[in-house]
């Protein structure tokens, strides 16, 4: 199923704020800045198609961008299909969950403690693509609400 992608100017506010969530005062990885300034000379038209996208099920399917963050640098911007409706949305995908060392291993409460750091992340990261009105998850949720709420008949 093919459901679009975000408009460019929308991509690019995205990762505005993945970054400034992501990173905070710390500095941004050069691979990260070299991955930007690469997808920023792209012509607009050509921004999904570009290399830097891990394509995942196919040239129609979900996108995601590896742009890490302060603590890990695996974290990722995803771009998907919404559930219902055919849009795109927004997830930052912490890409964490299926490494975990085993509990008792000498790694596992400093992994851990990072798989927290890195949910809080995730979290403000997709609240402030929310609060921005870009296309998150919360916010089709939102708007289905609000859709379903324009439809109620009235009663009798």
């Amino acid at each position: 199923m093919r459901c679009g992608r975000p408009e460019p100017e929308q991509f690019w506010r995205a990762v505005e704020i993945y970054l400034h969530h992501a990173y905070g005062d710390a500095a941004i990885p050069n691979s990260v800045n070299q991955r930007l300034q690469t997808l920023r000379a792209v012509p607009p038209g050509d921004l999904y198609t570009h290399p830097s996208f891990e394509r995942i099920d196919g040239e129609n399917g979900p996108l995601s961008l590896r742009l890490g963050n302060r603590f890990y640098l695996h974290m990722k911007l995803v771009i998907e299909c919404a559930p219902i409706g055919s849009g795109p949305l927004l997830r930052a995908d912490t890409h964490d969950r299926h490494i975990a060392p085993p509990p008792g291993s000498p790694a596992h409460d400093a992994f851990a403690s990072l798989m927290v750091k890195n949910g809080e992340i995730a979290t403000a990261i997709e609240a402030a693509w929310t609060e921005a009105g870009l296309p998150t998850f919360k916010q089709m949720l939102r708007d289905d609400l609000k859709r379903r709420g324009a439809l109620r008949l009235p009663t009798t």
